[in-house]
């Protein structure tokens, strides 16, 4: 047994620091999209392409239409509310606690069907949606409120999601 108390204290290089990613409570880059806000913990720029991971507040009624992810697996945590996810042609409703996972190529969408602003951290792996969201999106500011999306604004995105390899799927 060693008494060298120097030696018990020193980090150990068996385990060597890495790029951890802390965002505290709040922060994070924050985006309105349409009615919903999103704030980005982990991006395609700082997990090397890996993860997509955000926070999201969804107003009741919001959601995107029916899509597809191709390339990118999607998975959310409802962290409260009521979401009513489309899997394929059928539907189910995933409430505070429940996990969803949605297997790239699945055509699915959410949509808040409470009565209440519902919140949910959602992730893609690989990475790269965020652009999609910072691209259409408008930055957050406090005390602001959003501008729901116009026609103008819903025909930019269907220009714009083949660039995010994401298909609409009506």
């Amino acid at each position: 047994m060693s008494t060298d108390t120097e030696s018990a204290t020193a980090p150990s290089t068996q385990y060597p620091q890495g790029n951890v990613i802390h965002h505290p409570a709040g922060s994070g880059p924050t985006i309105w999209f349409g009615d919903a806000i999103y704030t980005f913990k982990a991006t395609a720029e700082n997990t090397n392409g890996v993860l997509t991971l955000a926070e999201a507040s969804v107003p009741p009624g919001s959601g995107p239409p029916p899509h597809i992810h191709p390339h990118a697996d999607e998975g959310f945590i409802i962290l409260g509310g009521e979401i009513e996810f489309l899997n394929g042609t059928t539907t189910f409703i995933a409430e505070e606690g429940s996990f969803v996972y949605v297997p790239r190529g699945t055509r699915h969408r959410f949509r808040n069907v409470g009565l209440h602003v519902a919140r949910l951290i959602f992730f893609f792996t690989t990475a790269g949606m965020e652009g999609f969201f910072n691209e259409l999106g408008v930055p957050a500011r406090k005390g602001e409120a959003p501008t729901p999306f116009s026609d103008a604004d819903r025909k930019r995105i269907v220009e714009v999601a083949p660039k995010y390899n994401l298909k609409l799927a009506p």
